[in-house]
């Protein structure tokens, strides 16, 4: 993480529309795709917003997701962060077949907490392999509870 992004100030997040809050969050992380789902009543995690290249037949599978399944599924599950170098190597079985085909590689899921709750997930790609250090994840999972308590549309 760049110095710059490190001293980026996390609660002008809140104020902007959730999509434009996650273009700021991959420029700082210089990451090249995101997303943002949100825990809804049914239980599922609900795609709110995305950035960067993701392949439109894929939007409807990441459209709503189990806790448990994939990356942002096993995120919520676990409230914590998870992470791989590469999407397209990964074996453990944490990434789905609909990851692999976004082309990304590094990739990085941290839960959204609001008041110790699960409010979503913030999720981010990069098309390289790529190991997001622990100040990189401790900033995102900071950005992930400022846009947890927004209301931004």
């Amino acid at each position: 993480m760049t110095p710059q992004s490190s001293r980026f100030p996390l609660r002008g997040l809140g104020a902007l529309p959730v999509r434009d809050a996650l273009g700021l969050i991959l420029d700082k992380l210089d990451a090249d795709t995101g997303t943002v789902h949100k825990l809804r009543a049914d239980g599922l995690l609900h795609l709110e917003a995305h950035f960067g290249e993701i392949p439109a037949k894929l939007l409807p599978v990441i459209a709503r997701i189990p806790v448990g399944k994939g990356m942002a599924g096993v995120a919520a599950e676990r409230l914590e962060p998870v992470q791989t170098c590469n999407l397209q190597e990964e074996s453990a079985g944490v990434v789905r077949p609909g990851a692999k085909a976004t082309g990304m590689r590094g990739s990085l899921c941290v839960p959204m907490m609001n008041g110790g709750r699960l409010a979503g997930v913030l999720g981010v790609a990069v098309g390289r392999e790529r190991e997001f250090s622990d100040a990189e994840t401790a900033w995102l999972l900071a950005a992930g509870e400022v846009l947890a308590a927004s209301d931004g549309e």
